[in-house]
This record gives structure tokens, sequence and C-alpha cells, in this order.
């Protein structure tokens, strides 16, 4: 059996997705790990038991196959920042996407005289999430670990040497990072003075099809000369494993947060909402806005808000009850925001709100505003990208939310937006096998159109529930403005 592996370093698991030479999944493994909150805003994670993670998904897909994969590539959330010693170990736990210690770090760029060159360099927004911002809060916060740092690196920077014994970065993570020149692929040397380094703190730039073979360290059950591909950033490769890379096509995807992506020939940038864009290969930059609040926001709504424990049967349930509430949660609306919000307003201190609450209001009208809530946002990130780019007329769409048909006919309507839904599989993890396969030759060296004989289900848009939410959704985009400074005063008071 003939078949390459894509792996998808996430934050709650490492996954890796076996896929055929006909671009169907074959077999699958996936094994979590646990994110350390020891304050508020801290996001930590082991790097170690990551590496574990990985051996243990070979492990079992060899298990399944009894047979080696063709090649190797690896997809891995984006913003990640480990320092590490001259052998390449830890300093100090792994600092994710999600730790917002550095946002005010992130506030004193943005209102620099610099902010939009930055920006513009970059095509990375200025947030906490940027190790940009990160490695600067090191220097003010922790100096001993940032002097001591041989190199800055990211968990999939971590594990390449670990394979290779060589500190290279692909160019999709290192755009992601706050310090790439966007056109040139090369670190910015006036974006590094500002984190107080110099490029040989940092890897090696090198394009995502980037491919070595004699890994160290491996389990038995690889060749020695099995090809690695170095591979692209979970967002863009998501873009690829959902088919979403011709023009007029999206992504989006809600998972634990969510985002809208589009792919384009050149970078897009919105000063007002602080799209990125990041390189999904030499020749494509993947475009969009990320959200904090997806399906974490499911979770807590039904641990926090309803009492209950999370499991696939209490969401089953909200679905149910939200079900039976009309488009609109009779005028009740959610702001998304429980966990300050990334794009488009870029906020940590921001927070979640219900409007329009009164006493006809039910715990069902809770639940379908919640969910509302997470399209609205998702809905206006949407716009922005489409303003600076081309109209969209088809949102492909990957991520846990796509077991709920519920939740995928609300995106559809309140974006007024048929939905394709073309794998179950995780898209990023099939997007990294999708490059393997073009690294490999396979399909006349281009990435696959399709899977072949993939089912396909397409949720269509309702026009007149999008003529509705059109009126709600006027509504929702005033509530950040107008609660800002409300949010911002509560957040300051210590309790």
């Amino acid at each position: 059996m003939e078949y390459v592996l894509g792996i998808d370093i996430g934050t709650g698991s490492t996954k890796a997705v076996a896929v055929d030479f006909y671009s169907q999944s074959i077999a699958v493994s996936q094994h979590h790990y646990q994110t350390y909150s020891p304050r508020s805003g801290t996001s930590e994670q082991d790097p170690e038991l990551i590496w574990q993670a990985l051996q243990a998904c070979l492990i079992e897909v060899h298990s399944k196959l009894k047979c080696c994969p063709a090649a190797i590539c690896f997809s891995s959330a984006m913003h990640s920042l480990i320092p590490v010693d001259k052998q390449g170990k830890k300093l100090m736990n792994m600092i994710t996407w999600a730790d917002s210690r550095s946002d005010y770090v992130a506030t004193r760029l943005k209102a620099s005289p610099g902010a939009i060159r930055m920006y513009e360099s970059s095509g990375m927004p200025l947030h906490a999430m940027s190790p940009l911002c990160k490695i600067i809060w090191l220097k003010e916060n922790m100096p001993d670990v940032f002097d001591a740092a041989h190199k800055f690196i990211s968990i999939k920077e971590f594990i390449w040497f670990r394979l290779f014994g060589e500190y290279v970065v692909d160019h999709s993570i290192a755009c992601a990072t706050g310090m790439l020149d966007l056109l040139s692929r090369t670190w910015n040397k006036d974006l590094l003075a500002l984190a107080g380094i110099t490029e040989d703190r940092l890897s090696r730039p090198v394009s995502t099809t980037y491919t070595r073979s004699g890994a160290q360290f491996l389990p038995a059950i690889l060749e020695e000369g099995t090809p690695f591909v170095i591979g692209a950033s979970d967002g863009c490769l998501a873009n690829l494993g959902s088919f979403a890379i011709q023009r007029g096509v999206a992504a989006v995807t809600i998972g634990t947060s969510g985002a809208v992506r589009i792919s384009s020939e050149k970078p897009i940038f919105n000063r007002e909402a602080f799209t990125f864009s990041y390189c999904l290969d030499e020749d494509t930059f993947i475009c969009g806005g990320p959200v904090n609040n997806g399906g974490n926001v499911l979770q807590w709504l039904v641990t926090n808000f309803l009492g209950k424990i999370a499991n696939l049967d209490t969401f089953e349930e909200v679905f149910m009850m939200a079900d039976g509430i009309s488009p609109g949660s009779e005028g009740l609306l959610f702001l998304p925001y429980i966990n300050g919000e990334r794009a488009p307003v870029w906020d940590s201190n921001s927070s979640g709100a219900f409007v329009g609450v009164r006493s006809i209001h039910t715990q069902a009208h809770f639940c379908r505003a919640v969910l509302e809530g997470v399209c609205f946002a998702l809905f206006e990130v949407l716009q922005a990208v489409e303003s600076k780019s081309q109209e969209i007329r088809q949102i492909n769409v990957s991520g846990g939310f796509v077991n709920s048909r519920l939740w995928m006919h609300l995106l559809a309507d309140i974006t007024g937006k048929d939905l394709i839904l073309k794998q179950t599989e995780d898209a990023s993890a099939n997007g990294a096998a999708f490059m393997a396969m073009k690294v490999l030759g396979l399909n006349g060296g281009k990435y696959p159109a399709e899977a072949e004989n993939a089912e396909e289900v397409i949720i269509k848009s309702d026009p007149e529930k999008h003529k509705l939410y059109s009126k709600n959704f006027a509504v929702y985009k005033s509530l950040y403005l107008g609660l800002k400074d409300s949010m911002h005063q509560l957040n300051n008071i210590s309790y």
C-alpha cells in the first residue's frame, strides 16, 4: 500500500493522517497533551510531550497499515516560542499562540509611528500572539532566559532539530513570527532590532517544500531514507486540505478557535482589520483573519453557563435546544469575545457580552445566540478579507463544527454563502499530505483538486434568513465600539 503521511502539530494534540495516492484518508492517529495556565493570560506546553505524541502517532499509523509512508510532511500551529540552549534543550516551557502576557508590548508597537510599516513588511498583525512580541516580553521580564537562549524557535523547529540536528524554519511559520520580510523571505533586520536579537538567534528560513532524509531518533518502523518535507503552517495547509486555493473560494475553520482564509498570488493588507498574509509556497499566499473564539465558546456554554459536563451528548443537547429557536434568537445578541479577540479588533482586553436580554429569553435562546455570535464574528472577518480582495462565492469548511449540521446552516445563512464540506478529517494534516504528494511528483507535480470518489456535502444559504440576519449583524458590528471602554475598565479592576 502506497501512502503519504500528513502530521499536524496542533495546540491540543498531534494528529497524523495517512493519505493514499488518490487523496483518500486511509488511517488516522491522534495523541493529546496538556496546556498549562498557572496564571491569567499564560498558555504554555511542554515540547517534550509533543515530541512523544509525534512518535506515538508514527507508531500507531504503522501498526494499522503495516508499511512505511512514501513521505512525511508537517503542519504546525503558528506563533509558538521556545527559548533553547546550544544543545536544543528548552530553557522554559513553550509559549503558545494563546498566551497574552505580551499584550502590552503589542499595544506599544501598534501606537508607534512605524506600526503600519511593520505590518505591511511582515504580513503579521501586531498582537500578543506574535513571537516578536513574546521575545520582547522575555527580554523585559525574564532577562536571564532571554540572555541564555541560543535560539528562539517554534515547536516545528524543535521537532525538526530532533530529527536532523539543524535549525531551519519554513517560510510559512517564519511569516507568523512577525519578523520575516514577506516578499524577500529573509529576516527583517529592523524588526529583529526591535526584539533585541540578530538573525543568528533564529533558524534559517527555507521553502515549505524543503526536504531531508536520514532522520535521527526515529522509531524503527520508518525506513532510513524516508523523506521528510518541512511543510507549512496549519492555517495555510487547512486551505490546501479543504481544496480552497482557487480564486473566489474561502476556507472557514471552526475548531477550538476559528479563521477565515483565502488564497492569493500576492499579499492582501487591510489597515483597519489587520488581516494576515502568510506563505503557503513560492507562488501562493494565504490571507485572512483568525478569531479567538470558536468551539471553546461552546465548551464554555456547556460547562460554565449550563453547568453540565462537556461531551458529545451535551453538545448535541445544545444544538437541539438552539434548533427550536427562530433565526435571530428573538433579538438576543452575543458578542463572543470571552477569550479576548484577534481579528478584526485585535484586543486582548475585550470580553463577551449578551445584549438585548428580555424576560422572554430562555436557555435555548442563549444557546442559539452563542452559536450565531461565533458565526457573526467570522462573517465580520470574511467581509474584511472580501473588501480588499475579490468576491467570495463559496466557503469550504473544516474543523469540529462540521459535525453539527445546524451550526453549518447558521454560518451559511448569516454569511449568505453556500458552504461546501469536502472531507471530515483534519484539513491541515490533509494539506500536509497533499504537499508531500506534490514534492514526490504525484498528480503531475500539482496539488490535488479534489479527492477521487470523495463525497461532497453542500449547505445552501437561505436568502430570507440572510436578510433577517443582516439586520442583526448591523447591530452586532456596533457592539464592540460601544462597549470597548467598559470592557477595559472592568478588566482593570482587581477582584
